[in-house]
């Protein structure tokens, strides 16, 4: 979806599925490697986030980072995880025009 916006680009820094971690330690740390160079956050919050015990640690460290975070509402959905609530700049809805222009105006 964000590849077909007009006049915009993205870089996934995601940890990636190929290239699984072991541990919590090591998770860690490749967390803070692919965060850092990140000038936005985006949350996809759907329901599973309120029982990730990871989302909770990435929301501190974008806010200790100084980095801003964007909530996206599911398609069809209407509740959104608290933890995605408190800990989110804005939350959009699940379509292409929400989702760049917030991240227009929240990226550093």
């Amino acid at each position: 979806m964000l590849n077909e916006a007009p006049n915009f680009s993205w870089s996934n820094l995601s940890v990636p599925r190929h290239d699984p971690i072991l541990n919590a330690e090591q998770l860690t740390k490749e967390l803070h490697n692919q965060m850092r160079p990140a000038e936005i956050f985006v949350i996809l919050a759907g329901m599973y986030v309120a029982h990730s015990e990871w989302i909770q640690y990435e929301i501190n460290f974008a806010r200790r980072i100084g980095r801003p975070i964007l909530g996206i509402r599911p398609w069809g959905s209407t509740v959104v995880p608290v933890v995605v609530q408190s800990g989110a700049d804005e939350i959009v809805g699940w379509n292409s025009a929400s989702i760049v222009g917030a991240i227009r105006r929240l990226a550093l």
